[in-house]
């Protein structure tokens, strides 16, 4: 990592309204690119300190010069100031600086990361567009990715949230359960309906899920859709096949993030069956752009037995592979 660097400059001309709007509400605007810069942004007036890795605090003094001078002709907002940065790749620029803690503010108050993985999970999902959480159940990945999910929606850097899951079977057949296949694949998606429920309140969910800006639904619907300006969580992605994972993962549009979860101990499919999320795995890793964070027992945050159950399993499971 290379020594922090200084830049100082000043944004001309001096116009009241136009650093307003660059710097949005309660400054949310520069602490945006703060964290997708992996900067620290001081401004007294027109006079701008930017603090950080050089390349990216070099990049944090072109990108304000650019949107200051954008402000004059067009009201800034959080998305486009998130497109921004998509387009022209800065946010990896900022990678090896020292993340800044990731704060969410959703309706139940203020969510944190608890541990160094999960800080680091939710700053690699602020500036990354694909992400992978990996690991046993109660680290937090699910709940976590709603959190950012639910803030991006709140702040308008996305306009919708779609939250997916397979629909296999956990040793149930499905066509046995009653109901039409709405009411089969629904009691599949209730962990991320009840992460909403948390997030948002109940009333609130069931108003934008009615006006389709929160979409719940099983994978296979995905097919043949190409999602712009969404935030898209795929959980459970253990039990997804090569095949849906390439499908899901090439549905990604401009001004979308995506986040996909999963535990590699907990895989449905058939015997034969390779997960899509342990090939990719394989495949994506060092793919630019692309971040993985992997839990362990030690990042889960459920009842402490919890974290006992899952590595006697894991102690069980690495004993058989070695006979």
């Amino acid at each position: 990592m290379s020594k922090p660097a200084q830049r100082d400059f000043v944004l001309e001309p001096e116009d009241n309204e136009r650093l307003a709007n660059l710097a949005g509400p309660f400054d949310e605007h520069l602490r945006q690119l703060e964290l997708r810069l992996g900067v620290e942004i001081a401004n007294r007036g027109h006079v701008f300190r930017v603090t950080g890795d050089a390349k990216a605090a070099d990049a944090a003094e072109k990108v304000l010069r650019s949107l200051y001078a954008e402000a004059e002709r067009e009201v800034l907002d959080p998305h486009k100031i998130h497109t921004r940065l998509g387009a022209a790749n800065l946010e990896r620029l900022g990678e090896g600086f020292e993340p800044q803690e990731v704060a969410i503010r959703v309706k139940r108050g203020t969510v944190r990361g608890r541990g160094a993985n999960q800080s680091k999970y939710l700053h690699a999902i602020a500036t990354h567009d694909i992400n992978f959480g990996i690991g046993p159940a109660g680290t937090g990945k699910t709940f976590l990715a709603v959190a950012m999910a639910v803030e991006a929606l709140n702040e308008s850097r996305v306009q919708r949230l779609l939250l997916v899951r397979p629909a296999v079977e956990a040793g149930e057949k499905l066509g046995f359960l009653p109901g039409d296949l709405s009411q089969k694949v629904d009691p599949y998606l209730r962990p991320l309906y009840d992460a909403l429920y948390e997030m948002l309140g109940v009333e609130k969910v069931a108003k934008l899920l009615e006006r389709n800006v929160i979409e719940i639904a099983p994978l296979a619907y995905m097919r043949g859709r190409t999602l712009n300006d969404a935030f898209v969580i795929l959980d459970e992605a253990q039990n997804t096949t090569v095949e849906q994972m390439k499908m899901f993962l090439t549905r990604i549009g401009f001004g979308s993030t995506a986040v996909v979860t999963g535990d590699l101990s907990q895989i449905d499919l058939p015997k034969h069956q390779k997960s899509g999320l342990r090939d990719a795995i394989d495949v994506l890793r060092g793919v630019e752009g692309i971040s993985f964070t992997f839990f362990t027992a030690h990042d889960v945050v459920r009842h402490p037995l919890v974290a006992r159950i899952v590595r006697a399993y894991d102690a069980r499971d690495g004993k058989e592979s070695q006979e």
